[in-house]
């Protein structure tokens, strides 16, 4: 049987998805069939590249509603919780120390609805995330890069 993926998901990323959801459905969907009855008012649709565009748009439009759709049918939001134990899980902030190349890192574990590696949050389902999830201050932690074995000591965790 085939599972649907489940999204993990902080309560402000949810509030978003659901906000642009609403934003496609209501706001952008209009002006989009606006732009295709528009672009219909031109004439012939076979050189017609506002109307080729306009369904374009149309297109991306409806995928990127069944996108936020499916999210929105099969989520769990992670609730941070200060009480439990001092462990890398969704939410962490971590500060690791990269032994090769003698440098701090700091990390925020996030959702993979959510990761943007470039700005300090990784998704729980990346290989650093994965290595990372249920360890504790000090721990080693090594990740297996394309390039070979990555090592890291685990420096802090804070929420």
């Amino acid at each position: 049987m085939f599972m649907a993926k489940e999204y993990k998901l902080s309560p402000q990323r949810l509030k978003e998805l659901q906000d642009e959801l609403t934003y496609l459905k209501t706001t952008r969907e209009k002006e989009v069939a606006e732009l295709i009855k528009e672009a219909r008012s031109f004439g012939d649709l076979s050189e017609n590249s506002e109307y080729d565009e306009a369904k374009n748009e149309q297109g991306k439009l409806y995928a990127r509603i069944g996108e936020l759709e499916d999210i929105l049918s099969n989520y769990v939001v992670i609730e941070e919780d200060e009480t439990e134990g001092d462990y890398v899980r969704l939410g962490s902030i971590v500060t690791l120390f990269d032994k090769e190349f003698q440098e701090e890192l700091t990390y925020k574990i996030v959702g993979s609805q959510e990761a943007d590696p470039m700005n300090g949050s990784i998704s729980e389902d990346s290989p650093l995330g994965r290595a990372l999830l249920g360890k504790n201050a000090g721990d080693e932690v090594v990740v297996d890069a394309p390039a070979g074995p990555v090592e890291y000591k685990l420096m802090k965790i804070e929420r």
